[in-house]
């Protein structure tokens, strides 16, 4: 079992709780569809018995929680002027001009297909 995953679900569903409080606090429409989403998603895993399975549902969990701080960490370091924050708006940047590429690409298909 590797180290990330060792928490139980119930400790990864707590975390991601807490999580939530922090990002929207209180009864907001965002707080509740988040806790909503998550609560789902444990929901549809509590009977799940493939070892191999839960260990890879927990393995998400972790990647989640670790998401949101390396992007936090990014924020901050914008802030301050950090090469992190600079690094993340560049693959932003690259990752929308890849994304209005591959539209027109795929427009130009339709039209060629007619």
């Amino acid at each position: 079992m590797s180290a990330p995953t060792q928490r139980t679900s119930i400790q990864l569903y707590r975390d991601l709780l807490r999580l939530l409080a922090h990002i929207a606090p209180g009864t907001s429409p965002k707080s509740i569809a988040l806790r909503t989403t998550v609560r789902a998603q444990f929901e549809n895993s509590r009977n799940e018995e493939d070892p191999a399975k839960i260990e890879a549902l927990k393995a998400n969990a972790v990647r989640a929680l670790s998401n949101y701080m390396l992007y936090q960490g990014g924020v901050q370091d914008k802030k301050k002027g950090g090469k992190l924050g600079a690094a993340m708006d560049n693959y932003h940047e690259r990752s929308v001009q890849g994304m209005q590429r591959n539209g027109k690409d795929s427009d130009d298909k339709k039209g060629a297909a007619r």
